[in-house]
């Protein structure tokens, strides 16, 4: 190819990639270092500001807020005494036909400490109070209830039973959790589109199982509104003991062989926790990889003059034998030049029916039969006919020019 019809090529240089500097690492990964650092300060503030605490929540020697410390110095007031106990062994020993048995958080128990749980209270003619207990433990806990996914998005709710306490109480702030039950002696209570939250399942040996859905007629902070407290003291204030049970991820009867692994020690949503976790690392990491914008060129280290660049894309068309579109750029590039010199448009530089006539009558010559095939013909069947097509294009681009 000659240097009078030479391929489209770019005489600067295009943008490369090259390994990016400790600036430029810093730029882009500040934003996730002072993220992370933040989760960590704030987590540590959290944990300060907590620390203060000596109970958690739902727990009757506590007032905070979140505790149960309020009732249950209302229940001692009315004589009911009330104990606090930590394990399963500890809470199975006290139940009996004179003793309530609150369990804080159902969810907690392992599947085989719901069952041996179940075993220990189903006999002993005492109330169970379960408070907000999920699919996760109410299935075993209470056989034949069943936990809703869909929660109640009202929180006070009115009684509309036949259970003396909740018509004595009123309404109270039972909303959350609703369940349903396949048992036809159950009271069903403060429903929430036809599903309870709260339940009350008679058993054969003279005691009963009351379900809760949420905890809150039980905390500090809302005993005092509705009918909170009335319902709490009257649910829990039938016998004259009170077990409160506050399930601990250190009791023994979390394994069989009375060991605790550290998976066994995790709480029961963790499995789902870590499912959240992971896909807010790969939302994060999806956001980091977008490309903020068009690429910005980069200055070449090494300038390549035009003429290599004209040769290397000559041999790769060699190679892959592409001579119809070595032969397309050829006629293209031509026609652009020739179009200023006949006072063609550039923009029209690829009609025919607008370049033609002003080279015909430039050059004087008949331009369907001469100038057509070589401008706008069909691509050559051989690397000499391609050879003979430069010749005639540079011929054509020379006669053009001479004066």
């Amino acid at each position: 190819m000659t240097a009078g019809a030479t391929l489209p090529a770019t005489a600067t240089a295009t943008a490369t990639s090259v390994s990016p500097t400790p600036r430029q690492v810093w730029t882009t990964s500040r934003g996730v270092v002072f993220g992370v650092l933040l989760a960590l300060v704030a987590g540590f503030a959290y944990a300060a500001l907590r620390s203060g605490a000596q109970h958690g929540a739902l727990d009757p020697r506590s007032a905070d807020p979140n505790g149960s410390r309020a009732v249950a110095e209302l229940l001692a007031d009315h004589g009911v005494s009330t104990r606090v106990v930590t394990t399963l062994h500890g809470a199975a020993v006290a139940s009996g036909p004179d003793t309530t048995l609150v369990v804080a958080v159902p969810d907690l128990l392992t599947h085989r400490q719901q069952e041996q749980l179940h075993r220990a209270v189903a006999g002993a003619g005492g109330r169970t109070v379960l408070v907000a207990p999920g699919s996760w433990s109410v299935e075993r806990l209470a056989p034949g209830v069943t936990a809703d996914p869909a929660q109640s998005f009202q929180k006070t709710l009115a009684p509309v039973c036949l259970l003396a306490e909740a018509q004595r109480a009123g309404a109270a702030d039972t909303g959350g959790i609703r369940y349903s039950t396949t048992h036809l002696d159950a009271d069903s209570c403060y429903p929430s589109k036809r599903l309870a939250t709260l339940l009350r399942l008679p058993s054969a040996a003279g005691g009963d199982t009351v379900i809760l859905g949420a905890s809150d007629i039980l905390r500090n902070e809302r005993l005092d509104r509705q009918g909170n407290a009335s319902l709490a003291l009257q649910l829990l204030g039938t016998r004259t003991h009170l077990v409160w049970y506050l399930p601990s991820l250190t009791d023994t009867t979390a394994t069989g062989n009375g060991r605790s692994s550290l998976i066994d020690l995790l709480p029961s949503g963790w499995l789902w926790g870590a499912l959240q976790l992971f896909i807010a690392a790969a939302v994060a990491a999806l956001w980091r990889a977008r490309r903020h914008g068009p690429l910005v060129p980069e200055k070449l280290p090494v300038a390549i003059r035009a003429s290599e660049t004209v040769e290397g894309r000559a041999r790769l068309y060699r190679k892959a034998d592409a001579r119809d579109r070595a032969a397309a750029a050829l006629r293209s590039t031509t026609r652009t030049r020739l179009a200023p010199l006949v006072g063609v448009p550039v923009t029209q530089a690829h009609a025919p029916e607008a370049l033609l006539p002003a080279l015909s009558a430039h050059l004087r010559r008949d331009g369907a039969t001469t100038l057509h095939p070589l401008l706008f013909g069909p691509p050559p069947g051989d690397d000499t006919a391609l050879i003979a097509l430069i010749d005639q294009l540079d011929a054509l681009e020379r006669e053009v020019r001479r004066p």
